[in-house]
């Protein structure tokens, strides 16, 4: 590795999962009603959670990219999971219809 040091990340290195996904999405669920639910739940209705599913270690923010790149900067090799507060989904698609009154 020319110009770079063996222990160093290099940024265009595809990280691989290191779970099945739904072994993925169990340890996330399991830790975020275990651990984070509680100290984020009040006063951030809406935002994103990052958790390192090997850590626990979280970051809370609206914006889904803001929360990964600051968990990852203490924890680069972080195996992320990603809830929203006070929703069973991340994302939307699809639009929204008008209920009839």
């Amino acid at each position: 590795m020319q110009g770079q040091r063996q222990n160093e990340v290099n940024p265009m290195t595809l990280r691989q999962p290191r779970y099945p996904k739904e072994e993925f999405a169990r340890r996330g669920d399991e830790i975020y009603a275990s651990q984070v639910c509680a100290q984020v739940e009040e006063g951030n209705h809406g935002k994103i959670v990052a958790i390192d599913l090997e850590t626990g270690d979280f970051e809370v923010d609206a914006s889904e990219i803001d929360a990964c790149d600051r968990l990852e900067a203490h924890h680069p090799e972080a195996q992320i999971w990603i809830v929203r507060v006070g929703s069973r989904h991340v994302r939307r698609f699809g639009g929204r219809t008008k209920r009839a009154v």
